[in-house]
């Protein structure tokens, strides 16, 4: 290979051209549609970071109609954004996904409610209405209703649940007495609908100690006992935590990039990157959150046995 190149470059090929020839092919699916949420990534790319990891590194946006776990399963990536929850599920149906990294430490994921509305504490979700995303967003809520053991079916003693779309709407309109929304995005839309701060009251799930790991990197298991494999991985954790601690650093260039990648509103990127770099870590995945995540979706039967084998350090000891 190497006397490949050399012999390449001396035949008046370019180094540019030489190293993109070079480059290991990584295809990223996003757990949802381009923004800062997954500004790292982005801005590794921009900034030339994969290509100094020798890597030629394709991002392919998420959106509502597209399951991570099932575009990894049928061989459309290499590796996914996804949370640990929707990540475990598929594992236990039989899709053997492993988290080979975890840039957000924190979980941006929260209750909103009005002040002046009848929930002033979880438990009083009993009779009342609450939208919660689906798409595997519906598992910290779930899990949350079984440890108070508050049912999920409605009426006087249980909690109605409303499919809430990925807005604020059903508060706005009063559809609801309380909805999710992201430290990051939606709580900024309630904002910008009118809502201020002191008019809201917020669980938010990490505060709580009820919080789920959220945006991890996943693998297949059967590719990562492939040594090259496991180096690429390396490689691309390296160059995407690079990412996120320049986007950390300069979060409103960041939020620039993602906007040139398709991200809607460089104002609301802005406050994303924002709010986003409150959330990041070093990378390493923490064994205490996965042990209260992998319990947490046990005990409510998300999944069927105790997870085994569904996250390793091997990548980031290497990488980080």
């Amino acid at each position: 290979m190497k006397k490949l190149i050399v012999s390449m470059l001396a035949g008046g090929i370019s180094l540019a051209a030489v190293q993109a020839w070079a480059a290991d092919a990584v295809t990223l699916q996003l757990k949802w549609v381009a923004q800062a949420q997954f500004a790292g990534y982005y801005v590794a790319k921009a900034k030339g970071f994969y290509d100094e990891a020798g890597l030629d590194v394709t991002i392919k946006p998420g959106g509502p109609d597209i399951a991570p776990e099932q575009v990894i399963a049928g061989g459309g990536a290499d590796v996914i954004v996804d949370w640990m929850a929707g990540a475990l599920a598929a594992r236990d149906k039989g899709a053997p996904l492993v988290n080979i990294a975890q840039p957000f430490a924190k979980g941006g994921l929260e209750i909103a409610c009005p002040k002046d509305g009848p929930i002033k504490q979880p438990t009083d979700f009993k009779g009342h209405t609450v939208g919660v995303w689906y798409f595997g967003n519906e598992y910290p809520f779930f899990a949350l209703m079984n440890k108070l053991g508050i049912s999920t079916e409605g009426g006087p003693n249980g909690v109605t649940v409303l499919k809430q779309n990925f807005d604020v709407q059903p508060l706005v309109q009063k559809q609801a007495d309380c909805i999710h929304v992201m430290t990051y995005n939606e709580y900024g839309q309630l904002l910008e609908a009118g809502f201020k701060p002191e008019d809201l009251l917020v669980f938010n799930y990490t505060e709580m100690g009820e919080n789920m790991l959220e945006d991890g990197l996943y693998a297949m298991e059967d590719k990562l006992k492939d040594p090259a494999f496991q180096d690429k991985m390396a490689r691309f954790v390296k160059a995407s935590m690079k990412g996120w601690q320049y986007a950390v650093q300069n979060p409103d260039e960041a939020a620039e990039i993602v906007v040139d990648n398709g991200g809607d509103g460089e104002d609301h990127q802005k406050y994303m990157m924002g709010e986003v770099a409150k959330l990041i870590g070093d990378g390493k995945l923490d064994e205490a959150a996965y042990n209260r995540t992998a319990k947490m979706v046990l005990d409510q039967k998300i999944v069927a046995k105790e997870p085994s084998g569904a996250w390793t350090h091997d990548i980031t000891d290497k990488a980080l």
